[in-house]
């Protein structure tokens, strides 16, 4: 598993569809807003990189809309058909 440094905390990419993920793009678009998160979705939608956190499911700050369990339903229902994602995960300490 590749392991990156962003946001001054270290992640596994532990799924990259057709190696979309790229470093750059992203150092770009994460703010201090992602770092309580466990998990970081990338998505090449509609001509452009999004950014979504998620959560462990046994997080107490994890609710129905951010828990990680919940993210297949979100790459269906927000996210373009076939496009290109990413997944990062906090390396645990």
């Amino acid at each position: 598993m590749k392991k990156i440094r962003l946001l001054e905390q270290e992640y596994d990419i532990i799924k990259d569809d057709n190696n979309s993920f790229d470093s750059e793009l992203v150092n770009s678009l994460a703010t201090d807003y992602f770092k309580p998160y466990d998990f970081i979705f990338g998505d090449f939608s509609y001509g452009k990189l999004r950014l979504k956190g998620f959560y462990r499911d046994d997080n107490k700050k994890a609710t129905k809309i951010n828990k990680y369990s919940g993210l297949e339903n979100y790459l269906k229902d927000f996210c373009s058909y076939g496009c290109n994602y990413f997944i990062l995960e906090k390396t645990k300490k």
